[in-house]
């Protein structure tokens, strides 16, 4: 970029302060866990490639020196990243203290990552696991969840996973604080409860449930339905999702780019009496369409129709700008 005939080199300050960014999210994003499958790659600008290998069994071993060759296709399933999003800011030069401009630029990021960056991708991805699993063909229950009943539905959950072969060690389950605290006061739960320094210090948090990491995320942000024109909000007919019980490795959350950028006063046009302050994120989630089995959720019942659809305007999803949803008559969307 050129402002005249002076070239101004910008400085990606996500690169400069990447732990912190990190950190952070690891704080507060309580998606983080679905990130951890890196098994794909990107194949251009905004798609990725997942390997698909097929592989035949064993056969009957015979004493003849015979041997039985089995076969093996490798193939690739291509996904494209729709979730594209970026925001700037003009800063007034009063506000940035020229002597320390990283950590004017990390202040800004790190408010905006916790009002607005951290608790929009949270929403994305839950709303997106909601439509991907309902494009799947899977079928979200819808049980009425109570203190009498709730660990019958994750047990079911449970047993759905366990005979589809997901793996038992690294499942999570999400859950709005309504359903913590009815998971906390569920019949039939057994625990043992910390108390310490006396009686005035009782510790009765549920973190994890059979081995299942317990992670309690807002209800503003477990929607079957986002409208994303302008931040986040619910969208037309959005319904809540209560819980969700996940295999992070049934799912992908490619994140291609995060920038911020900072440019100096006089730097671009836009700088010409202050900072101009700039934020990108393109990213996606999919479900794998061969390890569904390791998804299951609850979902509050619609009394008119099974309406949600996917996520929001601008190419962020297959639901319209007024978070209606896309095509069809379920409203399922792309």
């Amino acid at each position: 970029m050129t402002n005249g005939n002076t070239s101004v080199k910008a400085i990606n300050y996500a690169e400069r302060f990447e732990r912190q960014i990190q950190q952070q999210f690891a704080r507060e994003l309580t998606s983080s866990a679905l990130d951890t499958n890196k098994q794909y790659s990107f194949i251009d600008a905004k798609t990725i490639k997942v390997p698909t290998i097929t592989l035949t069994g064993y056969k009957d071993h015979t004493r003849d020196g015979g041997r039985n060759r089995g076969t093996v296709s490798n193939g690739y399933q291509p996904m494209t990243l729709e979730h594209d999003r970026d925001i700037e800011f003009f800063v007034d030069e009063m506000d940035v203290d020229e002597t320390n401009q990283v950590l004017s630029a990390a202040n800004i990021t790190a408010v905006f990552n916790q009002e607005h960056a951290i608790p929009e991708l949270d929403a994305y991805r839950y709303s997106k696991l909601y439509s991907g699993y309902k494009e799947l063909g899977g079928i979200p229950d819808k049980t009425d969840l109570t203190e009498q009943n709730i660990l019958s539905v994750f047990d079911n959950m449970m047993e759905e996973m366990d005979e589809a072969s997901v793996p038992q060690s690294g499942r999570v389950l999400y859950v709005t604080p309504k359903i913590y605290t009815m998971i906390k006061n569920a019949e039939k739960i057994q625990r043992v409860l910390d108390v310490t320094g006396g009686a005035a210090n009782v510790n009765r948090n549920v973190r994890s449930l059979d081995e299942v990491s317990i992670v309690t995320v807002p209800s503003d942000r477990m929607k079957t339905i986002y409208n994303f024109s302008n931040g986040f909000v619910a969208g037309n007919g959005a319904r809540q999702i209560r819980m969700i019980l996940v295999h992070p490795s049934s799912v992908l959350a490619p994140v291609k780019v995060a920038d911020v950028y900072l440019w100096n006063k006089g730097q671009t046009p836009d700088s010409a009496f202050g900072y101009l302050y700039q934020n990108r994120m393109y990213t996606d989630l999919f479900i794998i369409k061969a390890k569904i089995g390791g998804v299951k959720m609850n979902v509050e019942k619609d009394d008119t129709a099974d309406g949600t659809g996917g996520q929001g305007s601008g190419g962020t999803g297959g639901q319209s700008s007024d978070g209606t949803g896309g095509p069809g008559s379920d409203g399922t969307g792309g």
